[in-house]
């Protein structure tokens, strides 16, 4: 009697979760200037001046573009894609400005640490590029958004604990507004849409 029991439990657990997860709840994570980041922490002083991570071309000087800009930059208005000679012109009277060469190696590196963390959060996980990934934590979440929240900062306290990376969690019910989310709250604050 005891394991027709436990059996129908079972069985009711699992039609229950199945109803629950019916609905999908897949995060975007995307790491907040994340060249720039790296370069911070590699040299913690440059956490507080305008820094720049520039892909030179081979023509010399300074041809070639901005990767990405840290938010102190940005307020200068250097961003990702701006010519180097733009940038720089834009932040001439700022002594301590600087202007760093890609380090590829050593960003992946990082990137590498990172995603091996992320990835213990999710049920299925998508990795997307250096700084960036999706996960679809349906099943850990019961597909409950405020689990979801709850499990987004977590996930985000993790990363930061263990790499002093900043990210943002995008939280919604597919890959597209999750992405839309994530950008739309940077730098660092999680958003969740329902909308799917």
């Amino acid at each position: 009697m005891n394991s027709i029991k436990s059996l129908y439990n079972n069985v009711i657990s699992k039609i229950t979760l199945e109803k629950l997860v019916s609905h999908r709840v897949v995060f975007h994570i995307d790491f907040d200037y994340f060249y720039a980041q790296c370069e911070e922490l590699r040299t913690p002083e440059l956490k507080t001046k305008p820094v720049a991570v520039c892909v030179f071309s081979d023509r010399g000087g300074d041809s070639g573009a901005i990767a990405t800009a840290n938010y102190i930059a940005r307020r200068y208005g250097v961003k990702s894609g701006m010519p180097i000679k733009f940038a720089k012109r834009k932040l001439e009277n700022v002594p301590e400005a600087t202007f760093l060469p890609t380090d590829f190696d050593y960003y992946s590196e990082i990137s590498e640490n990172v995603m091996n963390l992320i990835r213990k959060y999710a049920d299925v996980f998508e990795y997307v590029g250096r700084d960036e990934a999706y996960l679809d934590v349906t099943k850990r979440t019961e597909g409950n958004f405020a689990n979801a929240a709850h499990l987004a900062q977590q996930l985000k306290n993790a990363v930061r604990g263990n790499t002093k990376l900043s990210s943002t969690v995008g939280v919604s019910a597919n890959k597209l507004v999750s992405k839309i989310a994530s950008d739309f709250k940077k730098p660092g604050r999680p958003y969740s849409s329902r909308a799917r």
